[in-house]
């Protein structure tokens, strides 16, 4: 097999999506992970795939199939060529529209279907991506074929099911069986969870925005029958796991307890699902960039507190001898142990957090220039307004009269 880079990379660009993929030998068993155990928990184990060991039974040579199946679930799989035994490449389950809870419950009472199933089902629609472009996935399946079969020397065939309501031949099943369903969603959902923190702790609003494009609004655990107020606590949750991401970030609470406030008065005056929602992915970019303006974990200890310092009050004595004495530390030494770490003395560090807060108050604030220049430390105004010359490159009052300017 002389694709295996391409083929990872397929593999890692969808995990990023948190689309599964898997390596399947039909010869024997195939795992019940393939569908993160659905069938194993509606059909049983023995008889739940036999629908797939006939898909790759029939599937051909140098083809992508794309496959519909009967719960409303799109799979793509292909034969991988030049291995033995026959293996295949799966990915999926995806939907391309959302199972809502108010169809699960339509289809239950239309098909008998016990409480117990619908929780399940819901639990499990809840874990698997919603991609209504379905297109990207496409392309990528479409490049890495003609790595490996050349340039229109491959056809893409349709093997759906006709899809009508989903009926399970058996609702009730052991706990064994019904667990095993929990486990592998709730792990599913877990470890996308994990992977949005992580990427909050890191600063990846990318990451976050794409990861957050494939989640379904179902996958937000359902603990109470009212789901605004369920969504609500929820995002309460959140904010508490950011909050601890972005602190693991290496953000101080100084500047993590402002924007935690922020966002648990916003929760609570939300007043319906889809400001909530909009207001969850809000949470995440915004602790994100938090992370990557506020985040001073790659400093030492020494800097990482006099930075602290810094950004906890503006208006206190700065002095390179003032941060020192703080932390019982000679000047020289912090002075020397900052510029090496930051690229900064102390003093432009300072100058430069000062200048840029005095420019977000002239620009959003009506505040004399003088009444700006005691926020930001400065009992001189005119010295205040020498520093902001050099860093900004306009006087005070000239930055303010053009940022009013620009907002009418």
């Amino acid at each position: 097999m002389n694709y295996e880079i391409q083929l990872k990379f397929l593999r890692d660009s969808l995990k990023k999506m948190n689309i599964q993929s898997s390596i399947v030998d039909p010869a024997v068993a195939i795992d019940d992970s393939i569908d993160l155990g659905l069938r194993s928990y509606l059909l049983g184990v023995e008889n739940g795939y036999d629908s797939f060991k006939k898909l790759f039974f029939e599937a051909k040579p140098n083809t992508i199939n794309r496959y519909t199946d009967s719960y409303f679930c799109k799979y793509i799989y292909l034969l991988l060529p030049d291995v033995k035994p026959d293996l295949f490449l799966v990915i999926g389950p995806i939907t391309t529209s959302e199972i809502t809870k108010k169809a699960l419950l339509e289809a239950g009472e239309k098909n008998n279907y016990s409480p117990w199933v619908i929780s399940q089902l819901e639990l499990y629609y809840s874990s698997i991506p919603s991609l209504p472009e379905f297109n990207h996935v496409i392309i990528l399946i479409d490049t890495l074929a003609e790595s490996i079969w050349g340039k229109n020397n491959y056809t893409l065939v349709d093997n759906s099911e006709v899809v009508s309501n989903i009926e399970p031949l058996m609702q009730q099943k052991g706990n064994q069986l019904t667990q095993g369903l929990d486990m592998k969603v709730m792990e599913a959902r877990y470890a996308f969870e994990n992977e949005l923190m992580d990427a909050v702790t890191h600063g990846q609003v990318h990451k976050t925005e794409m990861l957050f494009s494939n989640y379904s609004n179902l996958k937000f655990d359902q603990r109470i029958s009212d789901q605004l107020r369920n969504f609500k606590n929820y995002s309460i949750i959140c904010n508490t796991l950011l909050r601890k991401a972005a602190e693991k970030g290496g953000v101080h609470p100084i500047h993590l307890d402002s924007i935690s406030s922020s966002f648990a008065r916003k929760i609570e005056l939300a007043t319906n699902l889809k400001g909530v929602q909009e207001l969850m992915k809000e949470m995440f970019v915004s602790y994100c960039k938090l992370v990557r303006k506020h985040s001073i974990k790659q400093y030492s200890p020494p800097v990482q507190k006099a930075i602290t310092s810094i950004n906890a009050d503006l208006t206190a004595d700065l002095s390179l001898s003032s941060l020192a004495d703080a932390q019982n530390l000679s000047a020289g030494y912090l002075s020397a142990v900052f510029k090496k770490e930051t690229g900064q003395t102390v003093t432009d560090y300072v100058n430069q957090k000062r200048m840029q807060h005095a420019a977000e108050l002239l620009q959003n604030t009506t505040l004399q220039v003088q009444t700006v220049a005691q926020h930001c430390g400065f009992l001189d105004v005119h010295y205040f307004s020498k520093v902001f010359k050099k860093y900004i490159g306009k006087t005070p009052k000239e930055f303010k009269q053009d940022a009013h300017t620009k907002q009418y």
